[in-house]
């Protein structure tokens, strides 16, 4: 194990998981509207999809680089499908009684990750720069997904138990209207910024 590619792997890794990011803020979102309970299903689905991704990206990652074309398209399609999650909060109601049809489950959080642009992003640039932390071979890339995972998933729970105290701070309906709008309006922007860097 080289440490000192260990160390810049973790400092790349750590701010990657904890800033907001598709994931993250739907998590927050979710969190504000069903709690933290209703949400680790979603959270649950998200780190089996985000470590399958990392591993089936570190397999292939000569491969995928050469393909900007397919990259740039799950890029696109997960832009929209996020904006589409973003529309649909904004719209919701207060987050007094949430109804039970709109949660997001642990299928939502699995597929997501295999069109989310920051999670293919993020994969390639940790396997193309630090794969080799744990030696070589497919064992050393699992030990890396895992290390990941190790930030990734703290990083998801802590965004939806943000959302959760965001949510007993806006109890009423108005106030709770107003949270969803502005979560909402995060998710749009995020897909914005996906959707632009797919673009260009």
């Amino acid at each position: 194990m080289d440490a000192a590619l260990l160390v810049a792997a973790i400092v790349f890794i750590a701010p990657m998981c904890f800033t907001p990011g598709p994931n993250n803020v739907l998590c927050a979102a979710h969190g504000a509207k069903y709690g933290v309970r209703a949400t680790l299903p979603l959270t649950l689905g998200m780190a089996l999809g985000w470590s399958a991704l990392g591993i089936v990206i570190g397999l292939a990652t000569d491969l995928l680089e050469q393909e900007q074309v397919l990259l740039r398209t799950l890029e696109a399609i997960g832009a929209f499908y996020i904006a589409y999650i973003g529309l649909h909060v904004m719209r919701s109601d207060g987050v007094g009684e949430a109804d039970l049809e709109g949660r997001l489950g642990f299928r939502t959080g699995m597929a997501l990750q295999f069109v989310n642009g920051k999670a293919w992003i993020h994969f390639l640039v940790l396997m193309a720069g630090f794969g080799s932390v744990f030696g070589q071979g497919t064992m050393a890339k699992v030990a890396l997904v895992g290390l990941n995972l190790s930030f990734g998933y703290p990083a998801v729970l802590t965004w939806t138990v943000l959302g959760a105290q965001l949510r007993r701070l806006f109890a009423s309906d108005t106030a709770g209207r107003r949270l969803n709008a502005t979560l909402g309006a995060l998710l749009v922007g995020v897909a914005a910024w996906l959707l632009m860097t797919a673009l260009l």
